[in-house]
């Protein structure tokens, strides 16, 4: 779904545009943090776009959002692009790549697109817990329940998070 709450027919022309419209901007700034070349980010996200159009019939937008998808595709751009970039002499150098913010970027993005699926109770156990890394007593304090509900919501949550992840496509 768009920005305003409708989808992007990738198929068409109209589609693509605003498509680029609501994301192009953000893969720019992704595309140039990781290649660090004007040029090449240009390149990455005008690929990305042009991957996106001859691949909108793969699109599924139960398993991930249109940002999900199109920060995807860019990532594989972006090592397509130093790949091909590569010279045989040893001594010739690339262009440096972010890939440790590049990964976690995308790896953020992916975890909070799962974790909207989740039921709220399982959400909040595990963010709580998890990646806040409060304790189960300070959380069920607060949230009003047993110790042994919420490590019960933490346990299912995270087999729904699983689930979410595989529908996606992500594979650890």
């Amino acid at each position: 779904m768009g920005i305003t709450g409708r989808r992007f027919d990738l198929g068409a022309e109209q589609g693509i545009r605003e498509a680029y419209a609501a994301h192009g901007g953000e893969l720019y700034r992704y595309a140039l943090r990781s290649l660090r070349d004007d040029g090449a980010a240009q390149d990455v996200v005008q690929e990305v776009f042009l991957r996106a159009w001859k691949s909108a019939r793969k699109y599924d937008p139960r398993l991930a959002s249109l940002r999900v998808w199109l920060f995807a595709i860019a990532r594989n751009a972006i090592i397509d692009h130093v790949r091909r970039d590569r010279r045989p002499d040893p001594v010739a150098t690339m262009p440096a790549v972010d890939a440790g913010f590049a990964d976690e970027a995308l790896d953020r993005w992916l975890v909070e697109e799962a974790l909207s699926r989740l039921s709220a109770d399982h959400r909040a156990a595990l963010v709580e817990t998890y990646l806040r890394g409060r304790s189960y007593r300070e959380v069920a304090a607060e949230l009003g329940i047993p110790q042994a509900t919420l490590r019960s919501r933490v346990y299912f949550g995270l087999r729904a998070l699983r689930l979410a992840m595989d529908e996606m496509g992500v594979r650890p």
